[in-house]
């Protein structure tokens, strides 16, 4: 069985926890994972296993060795680590003082570095990194929005593909670390390849792709912290084989965070797009997200705004179903170019469950039209030149 299949009803997390619930601590009588005395249980998609259980001075040192028994046990597992921690050294609650630096790997394949099962508690302060500059990966671009289902993800796929069909080479990396949707949007779901120490980026309509999605389990929640964030944007853009990029397009997660914060920290980028929906709530928050890049010195290419009207299938005339306008006013307020205005178009959702995004799957639709006039702008500003 495939744990990281989507349309399994008994997932691996699910079985793990029923594995680990019946061992109980002999000197308590309490079972260790109601207790959270095992905690951190994280799984990669083939079936690695990685907890860690704290025992105190008095507890058995033995329950160590059943808990990696239970979980050996488990449909699905094909490696199992336990990592033993001092209970006194750990919060009550909440994660091991100080994270491990490794996480394991796929059968038959060079270990990464991801720190996929990190959860640090409080880390120690330091100095704001100094952003590394990565030539091959030409200009990259953050694509952001300020709240949640404006299609910022949906907005994401379609310019890479285009940028694709134009002829340059394109990389796609789905920062969205608690939330990718990249994967599925793009129609590519499985473990990618490492060889020489480097994570192979999988491919799909000619772009280029890699995601946490691909790391880890689908049922997986990504409980990390901003130098979590941090560390696994810094391995995608340095640790990922990407080859020589024309321009590589970042889908940010929605907001103002650790993400967008720990890519303007990690490397240099060329300019923002901010996606928007028509609403006067969703302009705000867009605005916010626009004045976040702007105070870390990065430029605002434009407002994208997405689910404009909705073209009627009779007459063939614009309604605005959401209002009217808000792209356009914040575009003035910024002085920055609206770069298009994308309608409703239900096959947009449809094809992007389907891993079929609308530039593929219907390239003459006045979606797919504005989308790819959208991107064709955004080359135009960055100077991009197609290879040769």
């Amino acid at each position: 069985m495939n744990p990281g299949s989507p349309d399994m009803t008994d997932t691996l997390q699910a079985r793990l926890a029923e594995a680990l619930a019946p061992i109980a601590n002999p000197r308590t009588g309490a079972s260790i994972y109601q207790t959270q005395q095992v905690r951190d249980i994280a799984a990669t998609r083939d079936g690695k296993v990685r907890v860690t259980l704290l025992l105190a001075a008095q507890d058995d040192p033995t329950l160590a060795r059943q808990v990696r028994q239970a979980l050996e046990k488990v449909d699905g597992v094909t490696d199992v680590r336990v990592d033993v921690k001092d209970a006194t050294e750990v919060p009550a609650t909440g994660s091991p003082a100080a994270p491990t630096k490794s996480a394991p790997t796929a059968p038959g394949k060079t270990r990464s570095a991801l720190p996929m099962m990190e959860a640090p508690q409080q880390p120690p302060r330091v100095a704001a990194p100094t952003p590394v500059a990565y030539p091959r990966l030409g200009r990259i671009i953050a694509v952001s929005s300020g709240k949640g289902g404006v299609g910022k993800s949906t907005v994401t796929t379609n310019l890479a593909i285009a940028l694709a069909k134009a002829g340059y080479r394109v990389g796609l990396l789905d920062a969205d670390i608690y939330g990718p949707n990249i994967p599925r949007m793009m129609g590519v779901d499985e473990a990618p390849p490492v060889q020489n120490e480097k994570i192979m980026p999988l491919e799909a309509h000619g772009v280029k792709i890699i995601s946490i999605g691909f790391l880890i389990e689908r049922d997986q929640p990504a409980i990390w912290r901003g130098p979590i964030v941090m560390k696994i944007l810094t391995q995608f853009l340095r640790d990922v084989d990407w080859g020589d990029l024309d321009t590589l397009l970042v889908d940010m997660p929605p907001g103002t965070g650790d993400a967008q914060l720990s890519l303007v920290q990690a490397t240099h980028i060329a300019g923002a797009v901010i996606v928007t929906t028509p609403q006067e709530v969703a302009v705000g928050d867009a605005l916010r997200g626009a004045m976040m890049f702007r105070r870390v010195g990065v430029p605002v290419l434009g407002i994208v705004e997405n689910m404009s009207y909705f073209e009627s299938p009779d007459t063939g005339k614009p309604l605005a179903i959401f209002g009217t306008g808000g792209g356009r006013r914040l575009a003035d307020e910024l002085q920055v170019p609206l770069l298009g205005e994308v309608p409703l178009h239900p096959p947009v959702l449809e094809g992007a469950d389907r891993g079929l995004p609308i530039v593929v799957s219907e390239p003459d639709c006045t979606a797919a039209r504005k989308l790819t006039a959208v991107a064709m702008e955004i080359a135009k500003q960055l100077g991009l030149t197609r290879p040769s």
